[in-house]
């Protein structure tokens, strides 16, 4: 999965951005208050982005 397309299914969420890094972003969601690094490559391993929208769900 390209990263733009995972960051607007997180923004879609209501997801904002706390932080950025070196290596990754750090992602949180306000609603159910959860945080997530974001890796900064430009593809993202399937299972890997599934796994970050079903945690900050």
């Amino acid at each position: 999965m390209k990263r733009k397309e995972l960051l607007k299914a997180l923004s879609k969420l209501g997801c904002i951005l706390i932080r950025r890094g070196g290596r990754h972003d750090l992602f949180k969601n306000p609603a159910t208050g959860k945080q997530q690094p974001i890796p900064r490559h430009t593809e993202i391993d399937e299972h890997l982005a599934k796994h970050i929208i079903k945690e900050l769900s």
